[in-house]
């Protein structure tokens, strides 16, 4: 196992008081399994239908004033149907949404149904003023894995960097804004690595091994939190040494913050760490000048918090409802919430 330093805070203190934000459910689809969620900087919201299984209408939406979802940035590009020849023009996993300056990002996998990657791992960047494509990344041989489950995505515009993390194949993976280039780094390492192979939700056993999957960027401290989806330990590194430093600069740099629930979903703001609590139903929030770890909101109407986004004082996820799933999930219906956070 690679070397982390840790550098252990003292212990956190959980508050023990019963959360009060109410959470308001925004709209809703049925038979369509949810996951990613963004708000842009006009208060649109996309959101996302990762290619796990057959019948995906649509990989991109737009959620309408009306509650309906709309193909974005039309049918064309969500027309794609497992079997077909992958193309620049189509998406064909997307398993992430993400908005920034007017921006929406598209993480699109290429990994349908975890077979395997069609073809390189990409991030389509739609200018939300006209809808159209800007940019295409795609990612450089040897910063991703044949069965490589890319996941989700910040933007670092200090550092003019990208950064995603790998929940198939433990890592992270660093993107170059201006020339495009990727690497990999902490592959495989103890820090990006499953804790357990199962969670337990509801009194009932949810059977997997899931690597690096949340991350969350404090861009006044730059550093760059990210944690295993079956684990508990909160990592981070700063971005200055993970945008420029060398692998063993990178991995010297790897701090332990924090034991925490098992999460999905994760956003820095104004200071706070956001982070779901899967096991419990509970979106927590983590103070890291203070080490304080506490329940915001706790209901079973948060079944799977997969994906944040904040708006205007109010966080907003969706209800992937991962642990209750099955073949069919046609009468199954799948949300998009808020809570306030101010």
């Amino acid at each position: 196992m690679k070397h982390i330093i840790i550098l252990l805070a003292a212990a956190f203190t959980v508050a023990c008081s019963s959360p009060k934000a109410e959470i308001t459910q925004v709209a809703a689809i049925k038979g369509q399994q949810l996951t990613g969620i963004a708000v842009s900087n006009t208060g649109s919201i996309f959101v996302n239908f990762p290619r796990w299984r057959s019948g995906v209408k649509q990989s991109v939406a737009r959620l309408n004033g009306d509650g309906e979802f709309t193909p974005y940035p039309n049918a064309q590009w969500n027309n794609w149907e497992i079997g077909e020849a992958a193309s620049d023009s189509v998406f064909i996993g997307v398993q992430s949404v993400f908005a920034h300056q007017n921006n929406l990002y598209v993480l699109d996998t290429r990994n349908p149904q975890f077979q395997g990657v069609l073809d390189a791992p990409r991030i389509f960047v739609f200018d939300l003023n006209t809808d159209q494509l800007i940019k295409t990344y795609v990612l450089s041989p040897g910063s991703y894995h044949s069965n490589s489950y890319i996941n989700d995505l910040r933007i670092d515009t200090q550092h003019n960097k990208m950064y995603l993390t790998d929940s198939e194949r433990g890592g992270l993976v660093v993107v170059d804004l201006s020339s495009g280039q990727s690497f990999r780094v902490l592959d495989g390492h103890a820090s990006t690595s499953a804790e357990t192979d199962h969670l337990t939700i509801n009194g009932k056993k949810w059977s997997n091994t899931v690597n690096s999957d949340g991350i969350a960027l404090d861009v006044e401290n730059g550093i760059l939190y990210y944690h295993s989806l079956t684990g508990y330990s909160l990592y981070a590194v700063p971005t200055a040494v993970l945008s420029g430093g060398n692998a063993a600069e990178i991995e010297n740099n790897v701090k332990l913050v924090a034991t925490t629930p098992a999460p999905d979903g994760m956003i820095f703001e104004s200071g706070n760490l956001y982070l779901a609590d899967l096991e419990h139903h509970k979106i927590m929030r983590y103070n890291p000048a203070s080490n304080k770890l506490e329940a915001i909101a706790e209901s079973d109407q948060i079944k799977w918090a997969d994906s944040f986004s904040i708006y205007k004082g109010e966080l907003y996820f969706t209800n992937s409802r991962i642990h209750e799933v099955s073949d069919n999930i046609a009468a199954m219906e799948f949300s998009v919430n808020k809570i306030s956070i101010q």
